[in-house]
């Protein structure tokens, strides 16, 4: 059996477990693409640097489009003998131009190209994340936008805390949202640096341009330290991270959409589109999805880690340890994709019950804290005086079965006679919810004032990638 591409040193034939233990063409082939790509634009820089002939440098280049066409066709299939990508890519091109290909790999060794072609898919489907998260920031302004004037029981601890609008809700998770497209954008900005031409660890003694192929992959530059280069994988552990973070976002937007498509809540309807029914209950019609989604986020927390433990102890430079550095990723970027699609997709199908929302603020005596404010303005009373009245209040409520929006004016004084006639004014939930007046505030006008903000914001960040994408 003939050895190996890249084993020179080797003299007798890998054990059957080492291979299948080494063997990471079963999932690194997704790179092929990018691995394709790196391989091009270092082909070019060897042949304008002199180092290859510009015939050599055509036959690789014709060779690497042939090579391309037959994955993408399915004539070469990525399932054979090859330990990786990289070795698959390098056989096959050599089979089809000869030596040429044997000169590809001048200059070049697997560990700054697998740390090129990983570095160019974790910032390319960052890319399409952000852009994810931007059409779900849309779809919260475009619901937001409805609802400015639906009340909603704004809620701590799960308990009815103050009157809110439902626009204004779906604002603070378009806010929240907007935290993870910025985690996104500025995860690229600092790891937009290209390895290509770090050669194994101490960079190479041929004359190569590094900031010719930084440019032509679309990098701002090299980056500064090779025997850091080949082994860094923070750009990884970062889109881990941002990942983790944005599932934990979908997982709380989950669990309210969970609990307000129940009948106890009623707030909302899923469409049937995005509900399954029950085996045995034909009356069920379960929240899969946002089920779903909630669950994968454990996925996406068991990737970060995973990745964590794999680099916390390993010396410079590389170690093969970082082979399972992939997975995780790959694994954690079709989740994420997936789950904005899905999730956006869900919003845009709902239906808002606004009657049961607003039924719902008859609980719960949400404008308490309304009483105790007028008490302070009115009556000059401290606030933790007005707070102990105002709780009198409620207990009293309770007594008569009422919510403190309910009790007539008599019913208040009887509680406290420094209660004037003011007061039933402040208690109406709908009043309560526009006299949060202060920015960032829940009154219609202060949502309305988000929403205009966060649209303008959003038309730049969409142009911008526009900008981005005709650029490359």
């Amino acid at each position: 059996m003939s050895k190996k591409i890249a084993s020179a040193r080797i003299q007798t034939d890998s054990s059957e477990l080492l291979k299948e233990l080494n063997n990471s063409l079963p999932f690194d082939r997704v790179l092929y693409r990018e691995d394709i790509e790196g391989s091009k634009a270092h082909a070019y820089m060897l042949m304008k640097q002199g180092i290859i002939s510009p015939e050599d440098y055509e036959k690789i280049d014709m060779g690497l489009e042939r090579v391309l066409d037959e994955i993408e066709s399915g004539t070469f299939s990525l399932d054979g003998d090859d330990e990786d990508i990289h070795m698959a890519v390098e056989r096959r091109l050599t089979e089809i131009i000869g030596d040429a290909g044997k000169r590809l790999h001048t200059a070049r060794s697997r560990n700054d190209q697998v740390a090129l072609d990983f570095r160019l898919y974790v910032l390319r489907h960052g890319d399409t994340i952000a852009n994810l998260i931007l059409d779900l920031i849309e779809s919260f302004i475009t619901v937001a936008e409805k609802h400015t004037d639906t009340l909603l029981p704004g809620m701590t601890h799960l308990q009815h805390a103050q009157p809110i609008n439902f626009g204004y809700h779906m604002m603070a998770y378009a806010s929240m949202f907007k935290r993870d497209y910025e985690r996104f954008v500025d995860s690229k900005e600092r790891n937009n640096l290209s390895p290509l031409g770090c050669a194994a660890l101490a960079g190479t003694p041929h004359p190569v341009d590094r900031r010719l192929t930084a440019s032509l992959l679309g990098f701002k530059a090299p980056t500064l330290n090779c025997l850091d280069s080949v082994s860094d994988r923070d750009f990884a552990l970062e889109m881990l991270f941002n990942i983790a973070t944005l599932m934990m976002h979908i997982s709380r937007l989950s669990e309210e959409l969970i609990l307000w498509s129940t009948s106890e809540f009623g707030f909302i309807r899923l469409s049937d589109k995005h509900a399954t029914g029950s085996s045995i209950m034909p009356q069920k019609k379960n929240p899969d999805i946002p089920e779903l989604l909630r669950g994968k986020t454990g996925r996406a927390y068991g990737n970060l880690l995973s990745l964590l433990t794999v680099m916390k102890g390993l010396p410079l430079a590389y170690n093969k340890d970082t082979q399972e550095d992939k997975e995780g990723v790959f694994d954690s970027v079709r989740t994420a994709e997936l789950s904005l699609r899905v999730l956006k997709e869900m919003i845009d199908e709902m239906q808002v019950n606004e009657e049961a929302m607003e039924r719902a603020c008859n609980r719960g005596h949400l404008s308490a804290t309304d009483l105790a404010d007028y008490l302070v303005k009115n009556a000059g009373l401290p606030f933790r005086d007005a707070y102990h009245i105002v709780g009198n209040v409620v207990n009293y409520a309770e007594e008569l079965g009422k919510d403190i929006s309910e009790l007539t004016l008599q019913e208040l004084k009887s509680v406290d006679s420094r209660i004037d006639d003011g007061a039933c004014g402040v208690l109406d939930n709908r009043k309560s919810m526009n006299a949060r007046q202060s920015e960032g505030g829940t009154a219609a006008k202060r949502t309305e004032e988000q929403i205009e903000t966060l649209k303008r914001w959003l038309q730049v960040q969409k142009a911008e990638g526009k900008r981005q994408v005709s650029s490359r």
